[in-house]
């Protein structure tokens, strides 16, 4: 192999704004970031929730004549039949 083919991997830091600090190791050395795993909403189980019962409303009332038949699987709106030319 060539000497000095691979890039430097030197321990680093990793600091979040909350505090955290994870050690690794890393190509760009020790940086900061906003949110860790230990912070993010997603993580920890803290997101809110959106309320989408108006949005499910909304999308049901607007589709409702479109929507197809549970029971046929047609749908619930007939489709007129172009005319034959003669």
């Amino acid at each position: 192999m060539k000497p000095d083919m691979h890039p430097v991997y030197p321990p680093a830091r990793v600091t979040c704004a909350c505090g955290n600090v994870i050690e690794t190791k890393s190509t760009r050395g020790s940086f900061s970031v906003e949110v860790c795993s230990n912070c993010h909403p997603f993580f920890t189980g803290k997101y809110k929730l959106m309320d989408t019962a108006g949005r499910i409303d909304r999308f049901k009332k607007r589709y409702a004549n479109n929507a197809p038949s549970i029971k046929t699987g047609a749908k619930t709106t007939e489709v007129a039949e172009p005319e034959k030319k003669a």
